[in-house]
């Protein structure tokens, strides 16, 4: 069974900046791909970003390029997500996940991922 917990988020003022973190427990999630997805208000749960188990590939949803800095510590068996110029519409819960049954990939959807966080709010204010 794995645990992952999500902290770091809060209230900024757009162009802001906020780093979250996601501490795994339970197993060692060294070996797998992991992401984050977020839910705003009234929207569905989306795609941010993904980083492959030795964090040699990162991928993002086109939204965030540029903005958003997805990365890892495995000795930590922690994931980050530094997010820079923050707009409103990032508003949303923040989630992580893992996908423990493909190592080699990095996934993008939410079928791909087996276990989650409760995530964290965020919220930019204009």
């Amino acid at each position: 069974q794995v645990q992952l917990v999500e902290s770091g988020g809060g209230w900024v003022q757009a162009g802001g900046s906020l780093r979250l973190s996601c501490v795994a427990s339970g197993r060692t999630l060294a070996r797998y791909p992991m992401g984050w997805f977020r839910q705003g208000p009234g929207k569905e749960r989306e795609y941010v970003a993904s980083i492959s188990w030795d964090g040699g590939v990162r991928d993002y949803a086109d939204f965030v390029k540029g903005r958003f800095t997805i990365s890892r510590d495995n000795a930590k068996n922690t994931l980050y997500l530094q997010m820079y110029s923050l707009k409103p519409d990032d508003t949303a819960v923040y989630y992580c996940a893992v996908d423990i049954r493909h190592s080699l990939t990095v996934p993008s959807t939410i079928e791909e991922y087996d276990y989650w966080g409760q995530g964290t709010q965020v919220t930019v204010s204009s």
